[in-house]
């Protein structure tokens, strides 16, 4: 039976399953009036900082807006003449090369033993053989179709061949009557002529169109560019009137992530069909500023165009040259571009991502392109950014965030955990290393593996881990740990000592004249957060015992009396620990009052207040939550210890 509150949940998602659904119907049938809007939006994003430019150089918005538009689509323009006129000389010019594309078509055919040869006659005998096997399956069929017709064997083969059996025997041919022969009647069609409006219907409209559409679109881009705050400011009321921070911030993004995504696009693309168009040039292809254009226009459309617009200028060299040296050229101008381009010039010029992960490239590619054709495989990257960031700071569609995003849904910490609970010990370490990589060990201990480890207490204490897996999750992490230490010491060593000009700094090295003693609240797991902090303080110089977890609380107070240290940490991983840490230190106190008595109560998950303030009543020292403070606690400890151990033996000395 369901509860009001699932009911509730139910009803919700049915609803946005709705209001997905009716907005996906919006854009399609909406296309005609909703594409030109969306480049328009594109093209101002793309615009604004040169207009915005020109009216900081004293120029008034509406000329401004007038003179940027005017070079802008007047360059567009220019550039589709151009590229018109290169299209039809190709078109003109590709008749000359059908001799030389028979050639090339011939040598890759070869002799009659080539490789093309010998697979097409295998499929011809093939063929053969299979066409051989069809007759007696006929015959077969015809035979037994026979005995219900009451035919001879004879008669039976004769009509499964086509023949007529009162013929067969005879050797008279079943020639066609006169009548057979007869020419049948051709069907005559009246055709009218096409009137003068129906043959401009048929010539201009596929121009008009067009015409239209960026006609539209200049009318939107000139508005829009004008009206640019009044717009930003509907928008920013329209994501959320009573949370201008949370609006502002969102259209700030999406309109940087865009106009810098537009901006870096459009000069990589330039210097990459540049580049494409000299090359072709030297090498010798027709048409190499037709080549460089079209491998500027199509590289915006994200992963199959680079291919695209190299496919047709390889498939041309191969049709024009003789031999195979420049087609190959062509090939490795096309890959030896690409690789700078991606690995060396967009790294370079990109500040940041776009923020949208690769999948969701490709899924928005795919979705955008079903929805408006071509030109929403071209805007599927600036749209898809746009949702993104809407999917940031609005919690309604925090959805679109989690699935378009390209950072980590999950924190280090949890995709750590998961891990283990997977099973996986190889890329919990390379999550470990990882992280390694920039950060240090203290804050991969903090950050990393200490909440891990108390989202597993959490689980076990709350019968959620079953014993496979803590077993599993508790061994792992020892070895981890274990593993970690020994890195951590190496290289440490391999460091060697620091130099400060030209002279020797001696690391510091804080000797305990009595070693310090951890002690484990009680469970394994505070054994393991132990051994981290006795990890970060040994690589201070400290000297440090670990008591195992499986020592019961008295054997623990005769092993303080035999040690007699001057610090006892107290190791306590939430949940329960603080209890066990409480009890433990209330046997303590009494029994040592001279000795320093530090908790740590490692509180990744938001240990409460009260906890920390029934331990402080118990008498210790000091309640730390994290190992980098308990580290830089315990250092300054023993050197204030040392110092006084030091002070006493030399008043002791002086009084002798």
């Amino acid at each position: 039976m369901l509860t009001r509150s699932d009911s509730a949940i139910a009803l919700n998602r049915t609803f946005a399953l709705l209001s997905a659904i009716t907005v996906v119907a919006a854009l399609y049938f909406a296309k005609d009036v909703l594409l030109p809007l969306a480049l328009a939006i594109l093209f101002s994003f793309l615009l604004a900082p040169l207009t915005k430019r020109l009216e900081k150089w004293h120029f008034r918005r509406i000329p401004a807006v007038l003179l940027v538009v005017a070079i802008a689509f007047g360059a567009i323009g220019s550039l589709s003449y151009v590229l018109a006129l290169q299209v039809y000389d190709l078109a003109y010019q590709l008749p000359t090369f059908k001799e030389n594309i028979v050639a090339k078509v011939d040598s890759l055919q070869g002799s009659d033993d080539g490789i093309v040869k010998s697979v097409s006659s295998a499929i011809e005998d093939m063929r053969k053989k299979i066409a051989h096997k069809d007759p007696p399956a006929r015959l077969h069929d015809a035979t037994e179709e026979s005995k219900s017709d009451g035919l001879t064997p004879g008669e039976a083969a004769g009509k499964a061949s086509g023949e007529n059996p009162l013929t067969a025997d005879t050797g008279e041919s079943a020639e066609p009557s006169e009548e057979e022969v007869a020419v049948k009647p051709v069907p005559v069609e009246v055709v009218t002529p096409l009137s003068a409006t129906q043959i401009a219907q048929s010539v201009l409209g596929p121009i008009v169109a067009p015409l239209g559409t960026a006609a539209m679109v200049i009318v939107f881009v000139i508005f829009m560019l004008i009206e640019r705050e009044n717009l930003r400011n509907r928008v920013i009321h329209l994501i959320a009137p009573r949370q201008l921070n949370v609006a502002t911030q969102a259209f700030d993004d999406a309109a940087s992530r865009v106009s810098r995504y537009l901006l870096m696009q459009l000069i990589v693309n330039v210097g990459y069909g540049l580049v494409v168009a000299l090359g072709l040039y030297l090498i010798g292809l027709p048409n190499a500023f037709l080549w460089g254009a079209m491998a500027t226009l199509l590289r915006f459309i994200p992963y199959i165009g680079p291919w695209i617009a190299a496919s047709l200028p390889i498939l041309l060299a191969a049709a024009v040259f003789e031999g195979w040296t420049r087609p190959l050229l062509v090939v490795g101008l096309f890959v030896a571009n690409e690789l700078i381009s991606n690995n060396v010039i967009e790294p370079w010029l990109y500040s940041s991502t776009t923020g949208v992960s690769t999948m969701g490239i490709l899924v928005s590619a795919v979705f955008w392109t079903w929805l408006w054709g071509p030109v929403g495989l071209i805007m599927s990257t600036p749209l898809t950014v746009c949702l993104t960031v809407i999917g940031r700071y609005v919690p309604q569609f925090s959805f679109l965030h989690t699935l378009l995003s390209d950072e980590e849904v999950l924190s280090p910490d949890a995709r750590f955990y998961q891990r283990l609970l997977a099973l996986d010990s190889e890329e919990a370490s390379d999550i470990a290393d990882e992280y390694l990589a920039s950060n240090s060990l203290e804050s991969l201990y903090d950050k990393v593996l200490l909440p891990a480890l108390s989202m597993a207490e959490h689980d076990r204490h709350h019968g959620n881990l079953d014993e496979t897996r803590q077993r599993f999750i508790f061994t792992t992490m020892r070895e981890l740990v274990d593993d970690l230490g020994l890195k951590a010491i190496a290289s440490l060593s391999l460091a060697g000592p620091q130099i400060e000009d030209g002279v020797e700094v001696p690391a510091p090295a804080l000797k305990a004249a009595v070693p310090v003693l951890c002690l484990p609240a009680r469970d394994e797991a505070d054994e393991i957060a132990g051994a981290m902090l006795c990890q970060l303080l040994e690589a201070k110089g400290l000297q440090v015992v670990l008591m195992s977890a499986q020592t019961l609380s008295g054997e623990m107070l005769i092993h303080v009396a035999e040690e007699a240290p001057s610090v006892i940490v107290v190791s306590a991983l939430p949940p329960l620990a603080a209890t066990h840490a409480r009890y433990l230190c209330k046997r303590l106190r009494p029994k040592f009052p001279e000795i320093k008595i530090v908790v740590g109560l490692w509180e990744t998950l938001g240990t409460a207040k009260k906890a920390q303030a029934k331990l402080v009543e118990t008498g210790i020292n000091q309640v730390v939550t994290t190992l980098g403070a308990a580290t830089q606690h315990l250092s300054q400890l023993v050197a204030s210890q040392q110092l006084l151990d030091s002070n006493t033996v030399a008043t002791e000395h002086s009084a002798a």
